[in-house]
């Protein structure tokens, strides 16, 4: 299952942290964020457990970036 979401996050130093933060509520997860694209996108694929978005965008806000999920 692969989710993609945009954020405000624009610094590779905070891409970091997060993706250490998100790491531990989803330890089985690929976590990329790219930050040359223009909305910042935040891809997570995990192939062992159902992701939960709430989880997800909790967890950025809490550290204070937004989030939101990419929906089609």
């Amino acid at each position: 299952m692969i989710e993609v979401y945009v954020t405000n996050v624009t610094k590779k130093k905070d891409s970091v942290f997060l993706k250490g933060e998100l790491l531990t509520l989803l330890p089985t997860a690929n976590i990329h964020f790219d930050l040359q694209d223009c909305d910042r996108i935040l891809r997570i694929e995990s192939l062992t457990s159902k992701l939960l978005p709430e989880l997800v965008i909790s967890c950025l806000e809490l550290n204070g970036f937004k989030c939101e999920l990419l929906t089609d």
